[in-house]
């Protein structure tokens, strides 16, 4: 196997599950854990390489930032955590402080390969990952509304009966309170999600809500939401490693797809080693352009106000 080395940047609970969720589902050669809590991420990294019996021969280690040089891929999903009532843009001021630490001194360490980023408000941090690093825009990846996509999906599956992997529907733009379904062209069961007698207008704009704050009612009970990003980021970094060329909603540049520029939303893109290969502009109605441009003016409001 050649080198595949993985430096990952926080160590909170989706730091954690993801290291895990990657060991178990991807075969990399070395992660390194880096973080402001030292001796959590020794803690961390002693106890995932005894998954090395299970999965392969692998090196996990605690580590700083010059050990991103040679990494394949830099994970970020260090950041102020979203608590109960906040919403994701609630947490910008604190976490660009934040991220400014962490892509600078990867940047300088030599580091040539790909950004992901799970931090919230996850458009918001993509977009300034990449004016931070100067990076080509494909080499900036955010997790972006894959996992608003496989929440509503669930949804649908559960509401219709149908098998999950035959859903295929898509929520776009924001991660966060602008985001929406394009409900107009989702397929189920190879059949138009608009023929389904038990989606009604009023069915789906439940659905919709329940996707949503989907987030929220899990923070509530909870504390945080990890186990769906966690997996979300295993995917995207699985998709690069095999460079199989495949399509997953991420947080992607927009370079004129909806009308939109220089803002990273999310929409189905498809990812090889080279990050995103080809970002995919969907088909939309009238109504759902309109949310498109609806959610990319706020994000940009946001940014406007940021000062890098």
């Amino acid at each position: 196997m050649n080198n595949r080395k993985v430096f990952l940047v926080g160590d909170g609970r989706v730091g954690s599950t993801f290291a895990n969720d990657l060991l178990q589902n991807v075969k990399i050669s070395e992660l390194v854990i880096c973080d402001v809590a030292k001796e959590l991420t020794v803690g961390d990294a002693m106890d995932l390489e005894d998954l090395a019996p299970f999965v392969g021969p692998v090196k996990v280690v605690s580590g700083d930032y010059s050990d991103a040089s040679d990494a394949d891929i830099a994970v970020i999903t260090a950041g102020v955590a979203r608590k109960p009532g906040m919403t994701r843009l609630d947490l910008v001021n604190a976490n660009v402080k934040i991220l400014k630490s962490i892509v600078k001194p990867i940047v300088d360490s030599g580091f040539k390969g790909i950004f992901v980023v799970s931090a919230n408000p996850v458009d918001i941090l993509t977009t300034l990952t990449q004016k931070l690093s100067g990076f080509p825009k494909n080499r900036v990846i955010g997790t972006g509304t894959s996992l608003d996509t496989a929440r509503l999906r669930v949804a649908l599956a559960k509401k219709t009966g149908a098998n999950i992997d035959n859903v295929d529907a898509y929520v776009l733009g924001e991660h966060g309170d602008t985001s929406f379904e394009n409900f107009d062209e989702a397929i189920i069961d190879h059949k138009a999600l608009r023929s389904y007698s038990e989606l009604s207008d009023d069915v789906l704009t439940e659905i919709e809500t329940d996707v949503r704050k989907k987030g929220g009612k899990i923070i509530a009970n909870k504390g945080a939401t990890f186990y769906g990003v966690a997996m979300c980021l295993t995917q995207i970094c699985k998709a690069i490693f095999e460079n199989k060329a495949r399509v997953l909603p991420v947080s992607a540049p927009l370079t004129g797809e909806y009308g939109v520029k220089d803002l990273y939303l999310g929409t189905p893109s498809v990812i090889t080693a080279n990050g995103i290969s080809d970002v995919i502009e969907l088909h939309l109605s009238k109504e759902e352009k309109e949310k498109m441009t609806y959610s990319a003016e706020k994000m940009k409001e946001v940014l406007d106000g940021i000062e890098l």
